[in-house]
Order: structure tokens, then sequence, then C-alpha cells
């Protein structure tokens, strides 16, 4: 699951944009829908991995038992999508490069896997160093 989110991260920078990438698997383990954050290609903030893999995957009836893959611990905007709608499980690539709020989630009943991947790490630390004016901007300055 999380190396389908690393595929999106890694098509985000490849456009120039910021490398999170995400994907939504139904409780079948069946992907659902995958993106990747777009604030910089689209001008548009609200375009981050999580949501842009929520709105790939279209309306469902229930979240009940759905898995998020995100390469990077989710900012509040992402861990309130996935509260408000029951998502079930969470997949973190990496909380190093940014402490999100995947312990928040895990107190409210998700269930948190925290990988701390070593490629996600690397893309985050690399993208950081080579492009920091675009992540303290948003999320690195959170």
């Amino acid at each position: 699951m999380l190396g389908v989110a690393l595929e999106e991260a890694r098509a985000g920078l490849a456009e120039g944009g910021i490398p999170i990438g995400a994907a939504l698997f139904g409780a079948d383990g069946g992907l659902l829908g995958r993106g990747h954050n777009r604030r910089v290609q689209d001008a548009d903030p609200s375009v981050h991995g999580e949501t842009a893999a929520f709105r790939a995957a279209g309306r469902q009836r229930s979240y009940r038992g759905t898995t998020m893959a995100t390469t990077l611990s989710p900012c509040w905007f992402c861990s309130g999508l996935i509260r408000q709608f029951g998502i079930t499980n969470l997949i973190v690539g990496e909380a190093v490069t940014f402490q999100g709020q995947h312990e928040w989630l895990a107190r409210h009943g998700v269930r948190v896997t925290l990988l701390d991947d070593p490629e996600c790490v690397g893309l985050m630390t690399d993208f950081i160093k080579s492009r920091p004016e675009l992540w303290f901007e948003d999320i690195g300055a959170s």
C-alpha cells in the first residue's frame, strides 16, 4: 500500500510539486483512489496527497475498514478528513521530517501503523533541503 503512495509522491516531485503521496484502499485491500499533493501545480492549497486520494476514490457508502496510506504523517487538515469520514486504518510512511497528527488519530480510534520508511524520509529530507521556500510556505510552517 505504501508503494502506491510513494509512486504518487514521486509523480508530484516530477511535476515540480511537493513529494507527498497517498492512496485509499477498501476493506478488501482493493485500491479505491490515489493522489499526490498538487498545491503548487494547481495553485490550490487544499489539494494534499490524502485529499487527492480521497477525491479520486469517489463517494463510498462507508469508509469503515478502509486504509489510507500516506508518505508523510498527516497534517490537521488531512487528519480531520480521516476522522470525519471514519477511515479505520492509517499507514504512515514517515514522521521524521514532520510530526503530523497520527498520534491524535490513534487516540481517536484510528489504527495507525508508523513505518518511518527510509525512502519516504529521504524523499522529504532531500526536498526540504532543495526547496525550503515551498516547504515552509505551507506544512513546514505548522
